[in-house]
């Protein structure tokens, strides 16, 4: 982890998001603290989720594929404008993006870190191809929704543990749902 992402300040909430304090991006992750978070997912047209993977050099689950982009709001921002500035920073893009969901877990994710998030789901539009921030992602990849379900299940080794939570609580047919409010009408 840079020492800027170390230095990163993290939201500390209970389990209504009603935000109680702040802490350093490591030390809530080494001691799985409740924090704010986020996850974007990104559809073209044909209704095909956008999917990343994570840069090999990354603090935790490095190289393994998850949803288009995530992350945590800075205590000066709303989630929206986090969520936006994020997937530029990863994926260098933005598109507009609608809260669809919110999901509460813990997970552990690697090397004693643990992903203890109430997280705010948020899907977008886009048809072209990202400019991957090499310190953030190192692949991507456009796929079906009935496409990712198969992979997590015949490899689930490959991808983040957050994204398997997320994908196991909405299940397809909801991700489904979102992937078509996508296609044109």
């Amino acid at each position: 982890m840079s020492l800027i992402e170390q230095e990163e300040t993290l939201i500390l909430v209970d389990e209504q998001d009603n935000r109680v304090g702040t802490g350093p991006k490591l030390q809530v992750h080494l001691q799985g603290k409740l924090h704010r978070a986020f996850s974007v997912f990104v559809f073209n047209r044909q209704g095909q989720l956008m999917l990343q993977q994570r840069a090999s050099g990354k603090y935790h689950s490095g190289g393994l594929w998850t949803n288009s982009c995530c992350g945590h709001p800075r205590p000066d921002e709303d989630n929206a404008q986090a969520a936006t500035r994020r997937l530029y920073e990863e994926m260098g893009f933005t598109c507009t993006l609608t809260e669809v969901d919110r999901i509460l877990y813990r997970v552990e994710v690697s090397d004693g870190l643990v992903e203890h998030e109430y997280n705010h789901t948020f899907m977008g539009v886009f048809d072209a191809a990202p400019v991957l921030n090499p310190e953030e992602a190192e692949g991507w990849q456009w796929i079906s929704v009935a496409d990712v379900f198969t992979a997590v299940e015949q490899a689930p080794q490959d991808f983040t543990a957050w994204f398997k939570v997320i994908l196991a609580h909405f299940g397809q047919p909801v991700i489904q749902g979102w992937a078509q409010r996508c296609l044109p009408h």
